[in-house]
């Protein structure tokens, strides 16, 4: 334990926080290639993770289990804090603000560079109760998972001793760096993946809590994947058929509109964090 604590900070949040995540990602993507293979028809997969959640829950984020020794750090690191009920509607409205402005930046890049096109499972191929379960579940495995893995001890860690932006921008750069697992993703996407971190990442800095992240990153989620299946858009395109780049058609009115709606929406997404950060600030006083 002493020559782990001799580690410099960012490296041990960085280690821990990837192992944390590692375990419930890598259960999760076992038990949907098992699923698919065998008896797909049944989507069993679902409940045999939700159980593997609930003890990784218990065990990352409540501090439960061995070594005793660890407990408090993994406590501490989940960041599964409560929230005052009244934090609860302006942390969702200004996740959901930025969340937006974010998609807006993604137009606003997808007619600079060209954007991949997101793959996923067929859902022909199966039932639509199986595509269903498991979209569901991905969704929460997603948000509970790499919200207490980056935003609780990846970004938690960093923000105690090198402050927020530090902290958001190592957490942001690794958290898009972890989806270069998909194979359509890549560097051209990392800006969009920098931008969410940020907007999960204010989240958490503002209310020392992983919950309003883990919500709006799991119905995220599920938006985003019911809209690829749906519609064939991916979750960083605002539209289903991507425009021509402005290097081709030009700087159009659709082009200029979409960086003055940008502008306009990240404006006031600035504005509800930072009422946000103030309303936190008064609730932690008066808390003391």
């Amino acid at each position: 334990m002493t020559m782990w604590l001799r580690i410099p900070v960012v490296v041990r949040a960085v280690v821990a926080g990837l192992a944390a995540g590692l375990v419930g990602t890598v259960a999760w993507a076992g038990l949907i290639a098992a699923n698919t293979r065998y008896l797909p028809s049944v989507p069993w997969a679902a409940p045999v993770m939700a159980v593997i959640l609930v003890a990784w829950w218990l065990y990352f984020a409540r501090g439960w289990g061995w070594p005793e020794v660890t407990a408090r750090a993994r406590r501490l690191s989940g960041r599964a804090n409560r929230m005052p009920d009244h934090l609860w509607g302006p942390a969702l409205g200004a996740g959901a603000l930025g969340l937006f402005a974010t998609l807006l930046f993604q137009g606003v890049l997808a007619r600079v560079v060209t954007l991949p096109q997101q793959q996923d499972l067929d859902p022909s191929r199966y039932p639509v109760i199986t595509v269903a379960a498991l979209v569901v579940m991905s969704a929460v495995v997603a948000g509970v998972v790499e919200e207490t893995a980056f935003r609780g001890y990846i970004q938690g860690g960093i923000e105690r001793r090198h402050g927020v932006t530090t902290a958001i921008l190592v957490t942001g750069t690794l958290f898009g760096l972890s989806h270069f697992a998909h194979p359509e993703v890549g560097m051209v996407l990392l800006p969009f993946y920098l931008a969410v971190a940020a907007v999960y990442g204010l989240l958490a800095a503002a209310t020392n809590s992983t919950y309003p992240s883990m919500v709006l990153h799991a119905g995220g989620n599920v938006f985003s994947v019911f809209s690829l299946f749906s519609q064939g858009r991916s979750e960083w395109q605002l539209t289903a058929v991507p425009a021509p780049t402005i290097w081709q058609a030009g700087l159009d009115a659709s082009f200029l509109a979409n960086l003055a709606a940008l502008m306009i929406v990240g404006a006031i997404a600035a504005l509800a964090y930072r009422g946000l950060f103030r309303t936190a600030g008064v609730a932690k006083l008066e808390s003391t």
